[in-house]
């Protein structure tokens, strides 16, 4: 069992009260006024390991930085390819049987399927408009 600290408990609100889908680093960022002490190294090992328990989960890397989401429960999010936006994308799930298709095609034993949309946000898009009329 997990002993919890003052610093794992402060980790996991910061990332359960954002939908900003944060990195490591904006989590520190976020903390270490409250928690002078707290070193990036600790941050990343909690993330880690919140993250092997369940209590978090990985919305994979965008510009080379992990991103993580304090909601487990199975939702798709969109990534920006310009800014790195992460949004969640909650009308839309992953097709009844695509998991049962894949174990088929590939012999594992499938845990979960993701998915994942890659775009432009509306705010990148608006500033490629104005940058084209401008």
């Amino acid at each position: 069992m997990k002993r919890h600290s003052a610093k794992r408990d402060a980790i996991l609100e910061c990332l359960r009260s954002t939908t900003a889908h944060p990195t490591a680093e904006w989590i520190y960022t976020r903390l270490k006024p409250a928690f002078p002490h707290l070193s990036l190294a600790t941050v990343y090992r909690n993330l880690a390991e919140m993250k092997r328990d369940g209590l978090i989960r990985s919305v994979g890397t965008v510009d080379g930085q992990e991103r993580f989401d304090g909601t487990v429960a199975p939702h798709t999010h969109a990534v920006c390819s310009v800014c790195g936006k992460v949004i969640d994308v909650v009308s839309v799930s992953v097709p009844d049987g695509i998991i049962g298709d894949a174990e088929r095609l590939t012999g594992f034993s499938l845990e979960r399927a993701e998915m994942r949309f890659t775009g432009i946000c509306p705010d990148c898009i608006g500033k490629k408009k104005e940058n084209k009329n401008g």
